[in-house]
């Protein structure tokens, strides 16, 4: 009989292998990335291409660009593409992010050969037409006005800001006047420059039919070969951070929100797997140092986390949290505290053990479904990281010791390196 007063055994998970790609190359220079589950008659098809934030000429152009693509071509309009989508029932948008921007399409197996002239066209054609441009150019400034109300969007806005310098398109902030002024010109000569398909990664994962890779590149692989300069200026990393405490009046909030962080290494550092493990220990789980203190201990906080940042040109780790205006200093005191700590003490082998357990059980879970899998991969691509980052992550986070953790908190968790931004009502 089952005694269920027994937790049944737990057997340590020994590796994860990320399933293989195939990797073909277009005829216009495009790299197709083909992972194959046929676990669901779906598939997921994005188009990756190097016009994020990073390439903008200048602010507001690349958001717009994406977000214009789904606005109308010189076939279709905004209403048609829409229709399409929803008439095979798919899903389609595009996003822009700080390195590159992605176009996005989620659909049955046996309906991408159709979707493919869509997404052809969407891509190479689009019309930016005025009415619309106006439109979200509003919508956007009204979001971004409600968000600059929150103390949390501006202690994350300005930390970005001082960490990454206002002049680097990591750092640099929404100006609503040179935002209104981007015309529909400069959108089409970022589109010409940005969007070339011979720039692309393309990756393809789910239910792939035999046809499927020679139909995208007869379509995708349109277009002469394409050279790609990152000019993407470098960050400089600053030593010290020492008095550089900002404050960000917000007239009325009776919260503020904290930013505490620096520059870190990137994910392609010796010890990338081992500074995720002191990451968690301190604030990456419910479970964490920061948590049982600050919130639990304490009652500064509903919460408080510390997380890894990367990006294709430079790394930010943050602690971020919202407190009581009046509790504001106190909780800084207790993070430098923790700071500390972990700078003086080895972690417990049980605390250790347990942060171990949670990191690769959650890893595990993250690949689950070949989509998950496929984001793992395209890390792999975008970040530069060798092919066997992944595979060897359960093994280098079990190898993790804490004499080792202590040392790698000396040298990046002092807290006179630490960057602090707190945004909180007007002070006396």
């Amino acid at each position: 009989m089952l005694d269920r007063t027994v937790a049944p055994p737990v057997q340590p998970l020994a590796s994860v292998t990320l399933p293989a790609a195939d990797v073909l190359s277009l005829p216009n220079g495009a790299r197709l990335h083909v992972l194959r589950n046929n676990a669901q008659p779906v598939v997921r098809l994005q188009v990756v291409l190097p016009a994020g934030k990073s390439a903008e000429p200048s602010p507001g152009v690349s958001l717009l660009t994406a977000r214009m693509l789904l606005e109308g071509t010189t076939t279709r309009t905004a209403r048609q593409i829409a229709d399409e989508v929803a008439f095979y029932g798919a899903s389609l948008e595009c996003e822009q992010g700080f390195d590159r921007a992605t176009l996005t399409l989620y659909c049955l197996t046996r309906h991408l050969g159709n979707l493919l002239p869509l997404i052809l066209d969407v891509l190479t054609e689009p019309s930016f037409p005025e009415q619309e441009l106006a439109l979200l150019k509003t919508r956007t400034v009204q979001n971004v006005r409600v968000e600059r109300q929150k103390t949390s969007y501006l202690a994350a806005e300005q930390f970005s800001q001082r960490l990454f310098g206002a002049s680097h398109p990591y750092g640099n902030t929404f100006e609503e006047e040179t935002f209104q002024q981007v015309s529909s010109q400069q959108l089409r000569a970022f589109h010409q420059h940005a969007y070339q398909l011979g720039k692309a990664q393309i990756f393809l994962c789910g239910d792939i039919l035999p046809a499927d890779d020679l139909a995208i590149g007869q379509y995708l692989g349109q277009g002469a070969p394409q050279n790609f300069l990152d000019t993407v200026p470098p960050v400089v990393s600053s030593a010290t951070y020492a008095n550089a405490q900002l404050y960000v009046p917000v007239e009325g909030s009776l919260q503020a929100s904290l930013r505490i962080g620096r520059l870190w290494p990137d994910l392609r550092h010796s010890q990338s797997h081992a500074l995720q493990v002191l990451v968690k220990v301190l604030g990456g789980y419910f479970g964490s140092r920061l948590m049982k203190n600050i919130r639990e201990d304490k009652g500064l906080t509903y919460g408080i986390y510390a997380s890894i940042g990367p990006r294709e040109h430079a790394t930010s780790f943050v602690i971020g949290s919202d407190v009581n205006a009046a509790n504001a200093q106190a909780a800084i005191q207790e993070v430098h505290h923790e700071l500390w700590r972990l700078q003086q003490e080895l972690i417990p082998e049980n605390e250790l053990q347990t942060v171990k357990n949670y990191m690769t059980g959650k890893f595990a879970n993250e690949l689950s479904t070949v989509f998950e899998q496929c984001d793992k991969y395209k890390n792999l691509i975008f970040y530069n990281l060798p092919s066997n980052y992944y595979s060897e992550f359960i093994a280098c986070v079990q190898r993790a010791d804490a004499l080792t953790l202590r040392t790698l908190a000396q040298e990046y968790l002092t807290p006179e390196s630490m960057l602090e931004v707190v945004s909180g009502p007007n002070q006396a």
